[in-house]
């Protein structure tokens, strides 16, 4: 009784946490937002609105306009799993070999998941992963795509998807791997370090677990730390498999 009481009170400073953050960003920084990026001129259609599967959302997604990144990306990047899956992970944007497959979670950091989801005991072929924007964003640098950060114009406009992805699997808990994700799903910029492996429950009832992306593993160079925090996230995987279980 003393732990159940004590993890809601956990999940009740997380979300009053969110909820005294910024929604928008400062003035300087929607300026610069403005020159970079202009606001999105969205299709008039509603096309996407008639789907009533996940097959169907993704097919349609193919044609996105809603924001500039289709231009120079290969293809769209849905997401993908089964479409009753009772957690969704959602992770930032595809990578260089996703937007090549055309499949999330397929290439350095996806492998790193796919591992670690393993030692949790989570069946990655039960749950939908996806990301919170469908297209590569990239630099290109020699012969080689950099991945580049998307903002903040790009990752709502993609929400339209995301949002569907939601209404329609209904999940019991969504996984934000990362800062991209965290604020695409709540609204607002989170600090993933300070709100990692908190449960954050949205106005509409859904539970958002907040977490790093596996890419941030892939980045420390240093083997100790790299595994210590190889094994923080399968803490915070197995976390997830508890709450799934519940």
């Amino acid at each position: 009784m003393l732990i159940a009481c004590l993890i809601a009170a956990a999940d009740k400073a997380a979300s009053a946490m969110i909820a005294r953050m910024q929604t928008n960003p400062t003035p300087h920084h929607a300026k610069v937002q403005a020159r970079r990026w202009p606001k999105p001129e969205l299709p008039e259609t509603t096309e996407g609105d008639d789907a009533r599967s996940i097959p169907e959302l993704s097919e349609v997604a193919k044609a996105c306009r809603r924001c500039p990144l289709w231009r120079n990306a290969t293809q769209t990047v849905f997401g993908e799993g089964p479409d009753k899956a009772k957690v969704i992970f959602v992770g930032e944007q595809p990578g260089d070999q996703e937007d090549l497959a055309g499949k999330p979670f397929v290439g350095p950091a996806g492998k790193v998941f796919d591992a670690i989801l393993e030692d949790a005991g989570v069946d990655r072929l039960k749950v939908y992963v996806t990301n919170a924007v469908k297209h590569f964003k990239f630099e290109p640098r020699g012969k080689r795509r950099i991945h580049s950060k998307p903002n903040a114009g790009e990752v709502q406009a993609c929400r339209w998807w995301l949002d569907k992805e939601l209404e329609m699997i209904r999940p019991n808990l969504v996984v934000a791997l990362g800062a991209t994700a965290a604020q695409s799903l709540l609204g607002k910029v989170v600090p993933i370090m300070k709100m990692r492996g908190e449960v954050v429950e949205r106005d509409d009832g859904l539970r958002v677990f907040v977490t790093i992306h596996p890419s941030f593993i892939l980045r420390i160079r240093e083997p100790a730390d790299k595994q210590a925090e190889r094994e923080r996230f399968l803490q915070d995987m197995k976390a997830v498999k508890k709450l799934m279980a519940a």
